[in-house]
């Protein structure tokens, strides 16, 4: 059976992998990502059965690319001291 905490973080995951920046290379990665996410939520939503087990690698893999995304935000505070 599925956990609605599941259901919460899959959306919530859909959310931040939207707002990654277009400049990011893991940008198009996220997208595709993103797609997969929706259209599982999308079954969930019109009530179809959705395997728990089809969840699980997603969110995994939408963490995996929000961390590799945040790793190329520059450090600012390093950029200040470097131009201070």
């Amino acid at each position: 059976m599925m956990k609605q905490s599941d259901i919460d973080l899959l959306r919530l995951l859909a959310k931040r992998l939207e707002r990654l920046s277009v400049d990011s290379l893991w940008a198009r990665r996220a997208s595709g990502l993103r797609g997969n996410i929706i259209k599982i939520l999308e079954e969930i939503d019109t009530g179809s059965d959705v395997e728990p087990s089809r969840l699980s690698p997603l969110i995994e893999r939408a963490f995996e690319v929000l961390k590799h995304a945040a790793l190329e935000i520059p450090d600012i505070d390093a950029i200040r001291k470097k131009y201070k």
